[in-house]
């Protein structure tokens, strides 16, 4: 059975469309279309309602559902340990939470190289949801995140809780309103919500930025303030470049580490979460 008729199968139960699936898969509608009906006929059985809004599961499909995503995931993961030297044994994948590259992707791949030196290291960096996707299709080991979806499959611990803090190009008191030169970074839901509440008189912010060193080098290079992690900017504070903005408010984001319930090689995910908790001893 094709492995591409069953990613398109499962790129459409996902999307509920074929046409959000084609543009998912770099294809076209009608190429969608035809691997969906060649799986049906090679299945005799109908996967898909088809319906003008869209398109949903047959009894049928949802059976066939886990036994697709079982073959795609153990193909995506042959194609990769084929791929490797002789002198590796295995491949571990691991999410990250775009912002902090920095402050764990690195250090874990130190770690890894010293003392995991006979395993590949590949690491994705993205927002909370698309990792979770990769985590529910088993592209993903395991993942640090701000926003985790309980699913069955997946196990999810608190990892880290990161101090947010209020800094500024020049010394200032915190104001209610919104702020010349304010950056916005999102930081997630979480911080979202508390953002509000806090300030709740503030206009929409003029910038906003999803990627915290993208915030921090433009108000570096042109003045301004912004919400950041408060050990990445302690040293830029002690060097007199940024200010603590006073009485500005304190915000708490925590992390979570999480991974498959029943992995594949248990020992390799192991090894992996031994490594993100060496990095940061202090986590659970």
């Amino acid at each position: 059975m094709n492995i591409e008729h069953m990613r398109a199968f499962l790129e459409v139960a996902t999307t509920g469309s074929f046409q959000l699936a084609a543009d998912k898969l770099h294809v076209t509608q009608s190429t969608i279309s035809a691997r969906i009906k060649a799986l049906e006929e090679r299945l005799n059985r109908q996967l898909f309602v088809r319906r003008r809004n869209g398109a949903e599961l047959t009894a049928g499909g949802h059976h066939f559902h886990r036994h697709a995503l079982t073959a795609v995931r153990s193909w995506d993961r042959a194609r990769q340990e084929i791929a490797l030297p002789d002198d590796m044994k295995a491949i571990v994948n691991l999410g990250v939470q775009l912002n902090h590259w920095d402050r764990i992707a690195a250090p874990w791949l130190n770690w890894m190289n010293s003392n995991a030196s006979n395993l590949a290291a590949q690491i994705v960096s993205e927002y909370s949801e698309p990792l979770m996707h990769r985590l529910r299709d088993g592209l993903l080991d395991l993942a640090i995140l701000y926003d985790p979806q309980q699913r069955p499959e997946l196990v999810i611990e608190s990892f880290l809780v990161e101090k947010l803090i209020l800094v500024s190009t020049t010394p200032r008191q915190v104001e209610a309103e919104r702020v010349q030169g304010y950056i916005f970074v999102d930081w997630g839901d979480s911080f979202k919500a508390q953002h509000s509440l806090a300030f709740p008189n503030a206009l929409s912010p003029k910038l906003s930025v999803g990627i915290g060193s993208v915030g921090l080098n433009h108000i570096l290079q042109h003045g301004g303030s912004g919400y950041f992690i408060e050990e990445t900017v302690k040293p830029l504070i002690a060097e007199g470049r940024l200010f603590r903005v006073k009485d500005a408010p304190e915000f708490k984001r925590p992390t979570y580490l999480v991974y498959q319930d029943s992995p594949s090689d248990h020992d390799l995910l192991e090894t992996a979460i031994k490594g993100l908790r060496s990095i940061l001893p202090d986590t659970v």
